[in-house]
């Protein structure tokens, strides 16, 4: 049996010749994320798939005869080297699964892109990552949600996923971007094509405090069917997503409905009872989403982290909701083990009177950070 291309052990930076194979089985039209993943388990590698003869491939579940001729056909059809060029001089990375900086993220959804184009740059604090995104015909209301609840989650740390569309996601990469803080725009065609044209001055805002991604080619035009599709990006590379205004119909509830199918958390924020796009939230609510006035419901809410995640300032977070602590929090916290530990331990470790520590784990156990397993010793959740 061929093992799976879900190289998650594998993080080395490919040859010239590994990348080149990749993208060119990325580039044959036809090849989606699911096709492709079909293709590496049969044969293991993209160089593999690339040097198959017709029949082995027709053999493949989801390769027609049409297909086939296509990929027989891209060594000599699809210019890898001529896009390989362009993303240098624009200052596009090009990133493969087997790459060093591939979203640890994305390694973990069953349908990963083969190749990310990325303009801008991802660092560690990414891996707190949260998505909200909503219609493009939003209201008022809709928007200064977006903004604050966007700039609340940027201030307490997390990174903004959106998709660079009118509205609501537009207004919540504006709010991270207005709080100062980080923003990931997925996009549907190429990053160096940037749609809705009329956000070509917040996507440069976007590549200074974040980064533009993309699974399509670097000046791909932004087909209709690409957009459902880059919403599994969304929502994979974040810990959750929020629907802010979405009607019955609507690509924010193909987003909510990738974070299910993902393992990650669904939130959606009440609109008016009256509003036709408030529709799809309520309908989000009463299938079990989490309903959102604010931040901190949505820090209260995701669990811990699979990984640890490094933050610039040094800090290793284990569960987003220690993004909420203060200082004395903090302090109190990062005296606790994973065993078993005395509050005596605490005390002496964290320098703080008795009496301040006991009101401290209260809050701490209360977040769900840590847990009393007796009168006088607790453990970190």
């Amino acid at each position: 049996m061929c093992e799976s291309n879900h190289e998650s052990d594998h993080t080395a930076e490919p040859t010239h010749e590994e990348l080149v194979d990749t993208l060119r089985l990325s580039l044959i039209a036809g090849v989606g994320p699911r096709i492709r993943q079909a293709l590496l388990e049969r044969f293991g590698s993209p160089r593999a798939v690339l040097a198959a003869a017709p029949g082995e491939l027709c053999e493949v579940q989801g390769v027609g005869p049409k297909l086939v001729r296509k990929i027989v056909a891209a060594g000599k059809e699809i210019d890898v080297e001529q896009e390989i060029a362009l993303c240098r001089e624009h200052g596009v990375d090009i990133l493969t699964q087997s790459h060093d900086h591939y979203p640890r993220m994305l390694r973990e959804i069953h349908d990963p892109p083969g190749v990310l184009f990325i303009k801008g740059d991802l660092n560690p604090d990414d891996a707190l990552a949260i998505g909200i995104v909503g219609t493009r015909h939003a209201s008022q209301y809709g928007l200064r949600q977006a903004e604050r609840l966007s700039g609340g989650l940027a201030r307490a740390g997390l990174t903004i996923v959106s998709g660079l569309a009118r509205g609501i996601d537009a207004a919540a990469h504006r709010g991270a971007l207005a709080a100062g803080g980080r923003t990931l725009a997925v996009l549907a065609g190429g990053v160096l094509n940037i749609y809705p044209p009329e956000h070509d001055r917040l996507a440069q805002q976007v590549i200074a405090d974040g980064a533009l991604l993309s699974e399509s080619p670097s000046r791909a035009e932004p087909l209709g069917g690409m957009f459902p599709q880059r919403n599994r990006l969304i929502s994979g590379l974040s810990l959750g997503v929020i629907i802010v205004e979405a009607p019955e119909r609507s690509g924010a509830l193909i987003t909510a409905r990738h974070a299910m199918e993902q393992g990650r958390e669904v939130f959606a924020v009440p609109g008016h009872v009256d509003g036709r796009t408030a529709r799809g939230c309520h309908q989000l609510i009463r299938d079990g989403a989490k309903l959102v006035e604010s931040a901190d419901d949505v820090l209260e809410e995701l669990g811990p982290l699979v990984e640890a995640a490094p933050r610039d300032n040094g800090q290793i977070i284990h569960h987003p909701a220690e993004l909420m602590l203060n200082d004395l929090e903090q302090k109190v916290l990062a005296a606790i083990d994973t065993d078993s530990t005395s509050i005596d331990r605490i005390v002496a470790q964290s320098g703080l009177p008795v009496q301040r520590v006991l009101s401290t784990l209260s809050v701490l156990e209360m977040r769900r950070l840590v847990r009393r397993l007796s009168g006088t010793t607790v453990v970190r959740v």
